[in-house]
């Protein structure tokens, strides 16, 4: 079983295209994906890129996916000493990182500027690498 940290923009991509993740593959995130992917869906629907209809059924399937959700007191740490080893304001992005660093196999995020900035810190595996066989 392969274990993959998913950050918010991954599982908003799995929820829009109704990707079926393999059964092989074990997903983790931190606590705070749930506000997170909670606010991103309510300013597309405040901002007129998605109907509430479409936000709530994505909405629903993000919490039926079978992500395992984190937050314990070592993480919070590790992302925080984390955060300040890469120069980092803020430590959401931290949280991911170290949640793949003390767990996971490999982190995925389509966003293309974190993904470059975790090069050598953390394995990373594309949105493909979930896919159903």
């Amino acid at each position: 079983m392969t274990r993959f940290v998913v950050d918010c923009g991954a599982v908003l991509h799995l929820a829009r295209e109704e990707i079926e993740v393999s059964a092989e593959h074990e997903l983790l995130a931190p606590t705070l994906l749930r506000s997170q992917t909670l606010s991103a869906l309510h300013e597309a629907v405040h901002g007129g890129e998605l109907s509430p209809d479409v936000a709530l059924d994505r909405l629903t399937r993000i919490w039926t996916l079978p992500i395992r959700l984190l937050g314990d007191a070592v993480l919070r740490r590790r992302a925080w000493d984390l955060a300040e080893q890469l120069g980092w304001a803020e430590t959401y992005d931290a949280e991911y990182v170290a949640l793949t660093q003390l767990q996971a196999d490999a982190f995925i995020t389509l966003n293309t500027e974190l993904a470059r900035r975790v090069e050598g810190i953390v394995p990373t595996a594309t949105i493909d690498a979930l896919r159903m066989a």
